[in-house]
């Protein structure tokens, strides 16, 4: 532990019930002490991600014994570590994927989830990497074994998780197409670094794909939106191709499943989701990222995209812009920075 004098409360944005953005109320709440394996941090900033929407209103509820308080990625500097951390140290400047708890003004997170903030970066840049980099990370390269020369068809290109799918690709050589609605979004996409965007209310996506593919498909898809979009994304499968589930903003039932047609192709269908990791998984995750994506953000590439910051204080508006789907990138809340 550190010997630094911390405040005794702080505040931090708890959810009083499920509900709409305003059941998101400030309250004042005892500053957590790191466990043996964990590190306490005073938050510069915490990102948001739709998990955090999910959880406020009811349908993604944390385990028994997490932090309740909403906030999966944070930013900021450490001000006291457990007794067996010896990584790190008071007055480090990190960012980490949490347990719960990122939106407040202190919050403990496992040292092995913990990453040294890139040179340069603020903290408001630092707090959109964690879940998506995390999630991508164990998604594309790990489940999908994305490697260098494969396709790769990313759903909501511009959201959180599809604009780091899209740099990461390109960092590592992989051909990527991706979905959104309307033209600012598709030319963001191709900003991003795919090589073609699809506008999905203007047009079929799976002919978009096997168009520019010459009919063979894509080796891997990044899918968000689940049930509504099964039988498309099967049809825009190559052969042996992966289908890596993440989201279900259309379902989580599929309408309508063709065995033979996944025989066929020996289609891989998967999905995963990060809360549910044990803390060795996401450990592997965490020193992966750290040697193979931290000298790319070093050098100033794949910077996380930042849609807007808000205060702590407006968490609610951070999640009624998350809910409208109007943001390009990561939204962020200024906790202390």
């Amino acid at each position: 532990m550190s010997n630094q004098l911390l405040p005794g409360h702080m505040t931090e944005m708890v959810i009083t019930e499920p509900g709409g953005p305003d059941v998101l109320q400030p309250r004042r709440a005892p500053v957590p002490t790191p466990d043996d394996d964990e590190v306490l941090v005073r938050v510069g900033a915490a990102g948001v991600n739709r998990p955090d929407v999910m959880q406020r209103r009811g349908e993604y509820p944390m385990p028994p014994g997490v932090n309740q308080t909403p906030g999966l990625e944070i930013a900021g500097e450490i001000v006291a570590v457990g007794s067996n951390v010896t990584r790190f140290a008071a007055g480090d400047i990190v960012c980490g994927l949490t347990e719960g708890g990122g939106y407040a003004e202190y919050c403990v997170l496992p040292a092995s989830q913990t990453l040294p903030v890139p040179h340069g970066m603020k903290a408001s840049e630092a707090a959109a990497i964690p879940e998506t980099f995390f999630t991508v990370w164990a998604n594309v390269f790990h489940i999908g074994r994305a490697a260098p020369g494969d396709t790769l068809l990313v759903h909501g290109g511009t959201s959180g998780i599809g604009s780091t799918a899209l740099m990461l690709a390109k960092e590592f050589g992989i051909r990527t197409i991706a979905t959104d609605d309307g033209p600012e979004k598709c030319k963001a996409i191709l900003e991003l670094g795919a090589e073609s965007a699809i506008d999905f209310r203007e047009q079929d996506f799976a002919e978009a794909v096997l168009d520019w593919t010459d009919g063979r498909g894509v080796d891997i898809i990044l899918d968000i939106v689940g049930g509504a979009y099964h039988e498309r994304n099967i049809a825009s499968l190559a052969t042996d191709g992966r289908l890596l589930s993440i989201g279900f903003l259309g379902g989580e039932v599929a309408p309508q499943v063709n065995l033979l047609t996944i025989a066929l192709k020996r289609a891989t269908l998967t999905g995963s989701t990060m809360r549910s990791r044990a803390a060795h998984e996401k450990a592997v995750i965490s020193f992966d990222l750290q040697a193979k994506v931290w000298p790319a953000l070093t050098a100033g590439r794949c910077h996380p995209v930042i849609h807007e910051v808000f205060p702590l204080a407006r968490a609610a508006d951070a999640h009624r812009m998350m809910e409208s789907g109007r943001h390009i990138g990561k939204i962020v809340l200024n906790v202390t920075e």
